[in-house]
């Protein structure tokens, strides 16, 4: 199709990350005039990039700081008023109350607006987020789901708009690319190592890292556990440690700049995310093997939730829990020179394909402009 020239408001908390607006510049490079609200902090993270030059940002006040499904914007009628878009993209799922919000100006103006879910678990929510949910269906004029589970939920619960599966952000390539880091590894004490396996995301227990500890106190040699992040199952994993004698092997990385960690990634050998599915959560994306897959690291996954859609046939998916599975798969990696470089060269394949920037701004264009040609009608 043509080149669409369209205003878009879109409202996005997790834009306080600079990290994420790749997209952004993307999105504009499509002919987007593109107006971004966002707070000044979530939570501990305040706005990373305050001034724009391909898109306006909209810096707004928050009501509700830190609370997820809760918080609301302060003097969002305003920026409606200013901006005059033609369609609103509210980046918060579709029972939260900023989404109501949002979705009230938007029908008040007569605009169509998509909200973006992550929710891979049907639920049913109380009042007033069960009422929030039916007003956001009964309004919205489409949705982008996450991942393949939250697209067949909505379509459970009956919303009948169009609906994309887009992840909601990519990674930039030319950032996230095989680079040498011996000197990092040196630092890190990683320079003996004759093999150097990784996870990277917060210590808790759905993450599955017990799991990984005990799968790499089984392999010999000089291999390395590298783990990035902080969270309360560190001292678990301190004790799961000395308990395999793998504690004089682990390394813990509690925070690293996200301008870092493509160097970091590329310090592993191979990147492995054993989560865990539990009663009220499953992996909904994954983004740290999209990234890893960038650097051509080898990636090994568990089963759980949009895990095994996102590595696809670049790198190993195993059953979740088996510790046993886990093992074999890095010895497989690990121990096969050849089948190791097939695995880094289909996983940065696989992201340039799917999982770019690029790509995703060019997924999100086509549906805004299903949206509008529909209205047309």
């Amino acid at each position: 199709m043509g080149r669409l020239i369209l205003t878009v408001l879109m409202i996005s908390k997790a834009l306080v990350s600079g990290a994420y607006h790749g997209k952004l510049r993307e999105l504009a490079s499509l002919g987007v005039d593109l107006h971004v609200v966002v707070p000044p902090a979530w939570g501990d993270l305040r706005l990373e990039i305050a001034h724009a030059q391909d898109y306006t940002l909209h810096c707004t006040p928050i009501a509700l700081n830190g609370r997820h499904h809760f918080h609301f914007y302060r003097g969002l009628s305003s920026i409606f008023r200013d901006v005059r878009p033609n369609l609103v993209h509210i980046e918060e799922e579709h029972y939260s109350a900023v989404t109501y919000q949002a979705m009230r100006h938007a029908s008040a103006a007569g605009l169509p607006a998509i909200f973006f879910t992550w929710q891979n678990i049907h639920k049913r929510y109380p009042f007033p987020f069960s009422a929030i949910e039916r007003y956001n269906f009964r309004h919205a004029a489409g949705a982008i789901a996450g991942n393949m589970d939250a697209a067949q939920i909505l379509e459970q619960k009956g919303f009948d708009k169009p609906v994309t599966v887009i992840p909601q952000f990519g990674v930039d390539t030319e950032q996230f690319r095989p680079m040498d880091t011996a000197v990092l590894r040196e630092e890190l004490g990683l320079g003996g190592a004759d093999a150097v396996i990784g996870d990277a995301g917060r210590l808790v227990e759905e993450k599955g890292v017990i799991q990984l500890v005990q799968a790499v106190a089984q392999l010999s040699g000089a291999v390395r556990l590298l783990l990035v992040g902080a969270g309360p199952q560190r001292r678990a994993l301190e004790a799961a440690a000395k308990a395999t004698g793998l504690n004089e092997r682990i390394i813990f990385l509690d925070t690293i700049a996200s301008t870092r960690m493509p160097e970091v990634l590329n310090c592993m050998d191979c990147l492995v995310l054993p989560s865990l599915t539990r009663p009220n959560w499953k992996e909904p994306f994954g983004r740290v093997l999209v990234e890893a897959m960038a650097c051509g690291v080898p990636v090994i996954g568990s089963d759980a939730g949009e895990i095994p859609n996102v590595i696809g046939e670049a790198g190993l998916v195993v059953h979740e829990k088996s510790v046993t599975e886990l093992t074999e798969a890095l010895r497989k990696l690990l121990e096969g020179p050849s089948y190791y470089k097939e695995m880094a060269q289909r996983g940065r394949a696989r992201v340039q394909e799917r999982f770019t920037n690029q790509r995703i701004a060019r997924k999100t264009f086509d549906l805004y402009a299903t949206i509008l040609k529909a209205r047309e009608r």
